[in-house]
């Protein structure tokens, strides 16, 4: 009687730490891949959100246009900064992509190589894709989990 009442214990002391063992362990892998991001901002980070609205400016430091949009691919990373050059009071521009790297920082703010005229002359960029809905919304048209498809390549045209 004693063996049994005794196993009949441990059987139900192993049921009820059975959930919180598992609950443990699927909080520690949510811990291990949230910890790997640091919690501050870097000095070599920008935010995307500093970043849209902001003026361009061009090397003889005449302004060229605003970022209007960060595009990013599957992967996180980004596949273009879109710039409105040639808007007066907001309207008559032309969004135009160029790729991040193109864009310098300095003094708090933004410079490219290029003038405005030869952006004027570039291939506009569609931030939506009215044939596959592409920008349309906050997620790809395929969906999925960002930062794990295959991506796409960086597509903007160097300038």
């Amino acid at each position: 009687m004693y063996k049994r009442n005794m196993t009949a214990a441990m059987a139900a002391l192993f049921l009820a730490a059975a959930p919180l063992a598992y609950a443990r362990a699927a909080s520690q892998d949510t811990t291990d891949a949230v910890s790997t991001l640091s919690g501050v901002i870097q000095p070599d980070q920008i935010r995307a959100s500093k970043m849209i609205g902001s003026s361009v400016y061009d090397v003889q430091n005449l302004d060229i246009g605003k970022v209007q949009d960060v595009i990013l691919d599957r992967d996180g990373r980004v596949a273009a900064v879109v710039v409105d050059v040639g808007a007066v009071l907001g309207m008559g521009g032309k969004d135009v992509a160029v790729h991040l790297s193109d864009i310098k920082t300095d003094n708090n703010r933004l410079t490219l190589d290029i003038t405005k005229e030869r952006l004027q002359q570039a291939q506009a960029y569609q931030l939506e894709n009215p044939d596959t809905g592409a920008g349309s919304s906050t997620s790809p048209v395929r969906g999925g989990q960002l930062g794990s498809g295959t991506g796409s390549t960086n597509t903007a045209p160097r300038q």
